[in-house]
């Protein structure tokens, strides 16, 4: 699918521009000729990928999602033809900590954005990125499918089955109505890794972080199985579904999971092993976690629906996924300079590896 085709000279609206996906899928919009406007409340981290590349965006606002007169204001004075709705509090800890401003960003910021939508009635697609986490977690071994259960035991995940079920409950309710000229869908990835993360605990910054001053890098709960996946596999799902939601109203109000091949399906410790093949000399401790914080063990998704009915598939094996990672880091530690230059090359060679592979 040629993306520039349906995303060249639209007017595209990215909540939580300012984040790691958030800039990543601004600089892809703005490679395909894209008008991109970014909604953020702050700059989150220090360093920010945002701030290597905030050069790109044609307006670049500061606004909260969780005051609904912003969002409406937002929607009503911009006319976006796309709408890719990132803005969220994502750190699962940090949700132990402030369960309420969680809840508020993350369920009350995307009814903010529904009713909105549902005032207004713009012509327009939105694609409303959840998370993997909006499952209710069993720990079982096959991928959870989108009609699984939603639900979470901690704050985050809870928080996102909330969005997860608003979204649903507006679609049906108000977008399917034939008066609506609002096409939605919902995205649902996780564990997404790649250059210019630098949140809080997260194993590749935290690893990162370390090796740069040259320190071993603490390791929790080694054994945690993730399906592990470069920033611009999700995206070009995100990107994918909001071309293909252009022309087949039959996907308006489904939601899709975004993840890799079930085979790159590895634990925390084997992902840094393959890390540090390319960061020479690195060392790091197998810590056990001091169970303060609940995570999922293991976590997996099919995705299934979205190669059978958007013809979306992974791209990059597990080896390439690491590989970029660390090969974006050291580029930054060598030279900042040359680093908006090498996301921008990243993006053109991941396009060009889709395009032969599917």
């Amino acid at each position: 699918m040629n993306l520039k085709e349906y995303y060249k000279d639209k007017t595209v609206i990215v909540t939580g521009h300012t984040g790691f996906k958030g800039s990543w899928l601004s600089l892809w919009l703005n490679i395909l000729g894209a008008k991109v406007i970014g909604l953020s409340d702050k700059v989150y981290t220090n360093p920010s990928h945002y701030e290597i590349i905030k050069e790109i965006f044609s307006i670049d606002l500061r606004g909260d999602i969780k005051k609904i007169k912003q969002v409406h204001d937002l929607i009503d004075t911009y006319e976006p033809d796309f709408i890719f709705h990132l803005a969220a509090q994502s750190i699962v800890k940090t949700s132990y900590q402030d369960p309420l401003n969680t809840f508020e960003t993350n369920a009350l910021g995307t009814v903010n954005l529904l009713e909105s939508l549902r005032k207004i009635n713009p012509n327009l697609i939105a694609v409303l990125i959840t998370s993997d986490k909006s499952y209710q977690n069993v720990e079982k071994l096959e991928g959870y499918k989108e009609e699984d259960k939603l639900g979470g035991s901690d704050p985050y995940s809870a928080s996102k089955a909330a969005a997860d079920i608003f979204i649903e409950s507006y679609s049906k309710s108000f977008f399917v109505d034939p008066k609506s000229r609002v096409k939605i869908s919902t995205a649902r990835a996780g564990n997404v890794i790649g250059g210019g993360d630098w949140s809080s605990d997260r194993v590749i910054p935290d690893c990162i972080k370390a090796w740069s001053r040259n320190k071993k890098a603490k390791i929790k709960s080694p054994q945690a199985i993730r399906p592990w996946q470069h920033v611009l596999e999700p995206l070009s799902g995100y990107l994918t579904l909001g071309a293909k939601l252009l022309r087949d109203d039959s996907l308006s109000g489904e939601a899709f999971n975004f993840g890799p091949d079930e085979k790159d399906i590895y634990t925390v410790e084997e992902l840094v092993q393959e890390l540090a093949k390319s960061w020479s000399g690195v060392k790091w401790t197998l810590e056990k976690d001091p169970g303060e914080i609940k995570e999922s063990m293991l976590l997996n998704l099919n995705c299934d629906k979205a190669k059978n009915l958007i013809c979306w598939d992974s791209a990059l094996s597990f080896t390439e996924t690491a590989k970029w990672t660390a090969k974006w880091y050291k580029k930054y530690y060598e030279d900042e300079s040359k680093v908006k230059d090498f996301s921008f090359n990243q993006i053109e060679s991941y396009s060009e590896i889709y395009e032969k592979k599917f």
